[in-house]
C-alpha cells in the first residue's frame, strides 16, 4: 500500500486518542467491578478488555490512512493484543503490567544484536523514516538502547513497588514526555547526520515554456520593436 498524506491533526488522534481515552476511562472506573460469567474483574482489568480492540482499530484505521505502519508499531500492537489478552483471559494485572518491560526489553535485546553485527536495526524497525547516513543511525542506535534498557528497569520498579494508578500514569503520562524530551535531544544528531535529496540544477540555456527552439532568448526589459 502507497503511502498517503492524511488530513492534518488526524495522525497524532490515532496515536494518542486512545491513550488519553483509556487514561481517563481508568480514573473514572478503577474502584469499580465488573462481574462476567461469575468472574470478577477490576476496574484496571476491564478497561484494559476494552481499550485492546479499540487501539488494534485505531491501528487499522491508521494504516488505511497513512497507507503505512512501522515495523515497531506493528511489533508493539501485536505484544499489546497477546499479554493484554493473556492477562484479561487469566484475569491477571500484572501480566498486562509486564508488557511495556517485554517491549522495551525485546527492543534492547534486538538494537544489541544489531549492534554487535555493526549494524542498525533501529533503521530497520522505522523503516527508515528518518533521512540519516549510517554513521548516525548507529550513534541514534546506542542511545535509544540505553534508553530502552532505563525504561524495561523503570517499570519492573514502578509496577512492583506501586498502584495501579501510580503506574497508568506512569506509563502514559510520564514515559511519553520522557520520550518526547530525549528525541528532542536527538535532533542536533540528525541535523548534522543528515541526507537530503539536492535539487537538480537547471541546464544552462534551457528553453522557456512556449519558447521555440533556436529562437533568442528577450532580455528583460527589451522594448519590442516598432510596426
Amino acid at each position: 500500500m502507497t503511502a498517503k498524506s492524511p488530513p492534518s491533526g488526524i495522525v497524532p488522534a490515532l496515536e494518542y486518542g486512545p491513550i488519553v481515552a483509556f487514561v481517563v476511562t481508568y480514573l473514572t472506573l478503577r474502584n469499580a467491578t465488573f462481574t462476567v460469567a461469575g468472574t470478577d474483574y477490576s476496574g484496571f482489568v476491564a478497561v484494559t478488555a476494552a481499550f485492546i480492540p479499540i487501539f488494534v482499530l485505531a491501528m487499522i484505521t491508521l494504516w488505511r490512512v497513512t497507507g503505512r505502519l512501522t515495523r515497531l508499531q506493528v511489533a508493539v500492537t501485536t505484544l499489546l493484543v497477546l499479554m493484554g489478552g493473556m492477562g484479561v483471559w487469566m484475569n491477571d494485572p500484572a501480566l498486562i503490567k509486564m508488557k511495556p518491560t517485554v517491549v522495551y526489553g525485546a527492543l534492547t535485546l534486538i538494537l544489541v544484536a544489531g549492534l554487535l553485527r555493526g549494524q542498525s536495526w533501529l533503521q530497520f524497525l522505522l523503516d527508515e523514516m528518518i533521512p540519516m547516513r549510517d554513521a548516525g543511525w548507529h550513534i541514534l542506535t546506542k542511545r535509544v538502547t540505553v534508553l530502552c534498557l532505563l525504561a524495561a528497569v523503570a517499570n519492573e520498579a514502578v509496577w512492583r513497588t506501586q498502584s495501579d494508578t501510580f503506574w497508568v500514569l506512569f506509563e502514559t503520562v510520564a514515559m511519553p514526555i520522557i520520550v518526547l524530551i530525549f528525541c528532542l535531544t536527538q535532533i542536533p544528531l540528525v541535523v548534522d547526520h543528515a541526507t537530503f535529496k539536492k535539487k537538480k540544477p537547471k541546464r544552462a540555456g534551457a528553453r522557456r515554456p512556449g519558447q521555440k527552439a533556436g529562437a533568442p532568448k528577450r532580455r528583460r526589459g527589451a522594448a519590442d520593436p516598432a510596426p
